[in-house]
């Protein structure tokens, strides 16, 4: 039989996703926090109003309403719903799509950009951070201007490094180019910083987000705005019925009761300030900033993949980086999670480390 995998893709590796059972998950930015009881209780009878031999509705308009008003989008913005912002990175892709026209990013980021670029045969170029994970101007600017790419994306904050980048610096980059500027900011619930409110000055400009990390990372649920002529240009490309009718009512549910989900998210940042405080107390570490729900760090007196296969022995899971590329040699990143797990997984940490 002929065969017709593109090389391309033979010569990729499926996103893998480790079997977490029995450990402590602290391996994929998730919110450990669960709904009470009685929230619940209430979430299930809104569920059974979910007509499942129905179709959803295709636009998901209520949804769609609910985000913009609860989540500061600016009204004059245009929505679209993706499952996942994986989705909605491929729908950019899709509608700007040719051999021509190429994709950029920095590197280290999240690694769909590359990977979605690659199954749509899009040119990818991954400009190199600093030392310090902050934005090279010179070097971005210099790309842009040789490579003219039709997208750019920014996380903001970074993934998986947890910083935010220079404002300034950001500015030019979207005055630099007639290109899409894509802002990730799937972070933006423990960072509070957007560019929602420059949407309106920069046609060019889209704001991505997602809701996993605010705790409905099961609903895979993620949201796009952006001026309406282009955002409905994205929707020409959309599967029809992409968010089914679960997500749409919990999401729905979730969202009318996000002072709840604002809470969790509160206790989180002031668990990363305390976790980040006792990684900088140990030897043998460099920790580096965070305004997400994770922390990446160095270990400077074993090897990170030592101590990752000695966490594992322990039954904690965390996310081992030091293969992912020469900038993240010896590089580990931690999901913060319930304090006991914090407390649970420091202690494994520093025996990894004697």
């Amino acid at each position: 039989m002929k065969d017709w995998i593109r090389p391309e893709i033979k010569a990729l590796s499926a996103y893998h996703v480790p079997d977490s059972s029995g450990f402590i998950k602290l391996d994929a930015m998730e919110n450990p926090y669960h709904w009470s009881d009685e929230l619940t209780d209430e979430w299930l009878v809104q569920l059974r109003h979910a007509e499942l031999n129905r179709y959803p509705d295709p636009a998901a308009s209520q949804l769609k309403q609910q985000i913009q008003t609860t989540l500061n989008i600016p009204s004059d913005s245009e929505l679209i719903l993706g499952n996942g912002s994986d989705e909605l990175i491929q729908m950019i892709m899709m509608t700007v799509s040719g051999s021509d026209r190429t994709v950029l990013s920095v590197e280290p980021s999240f690694v769909m950009y590359k990977m979605i670029a690659t199954f749509l045969g899009m040119p990818y170029v991954g400009v190199p951070l600093t030392s310090d994970f902050t934005l090279d101007e010179a070097a971005v600017l210099s790309a842009i201007e040789q490579h003219q790419p039709a997208i750019i994306f920014l996380a903001y904050p970074n993934n998986p490094t947890g910083n935010l980048f220079d404002e300034r610096v950001i500015d030019k980059i979207i005055t630099s180019t007639d290109g899409l500027i894509v802002i990730d900011e799937a972070y933006y619930a423990f960072a509070g910083k957007t560019y929602a409110n420059k949407l309106k000055q920069h046609k060019n400009l889209l704001v991505m987000r997602t809701v996993s990390k605010m705790g409905l990372a099961g609903l895979r649920l993620g949201y796009l705005a952006g001026a309406q002529e282009l955002v409905n240009e994205f929707d020409k490309v959309r599967l029809p019925y992409n968010i089914n009718v679960l997500t749409q009512l919990s999401a729905n549910f979730a969202l009318d009761h996000v002072s709840e989900l604002n809470r969790q998210t509160d206790k989180i940042k002031q668990d990363r300030e305390l976790l980040m405080a006792a990684l900088r107390s140990i030897d043998g570490l460099d920790v580096f900033p965070s305004q997400a729900n994770f922390i990446l760090f160095r270990t400077t007196s074993k090897a990170a993949g030592d101590v990752f296969e000695s966490l594992k022995q322990q039954k904690i899971l965390i996310k081992n980086l030091s293969k992912a590329s020469a900038s993240l040699n010896n590089c580990l990143r931690v999901t913060v999670g319930l304090p006991e797990e914090n407390e649970a997984f420091l202690t494994a940490l520093q025996a990894a480390l004697k």
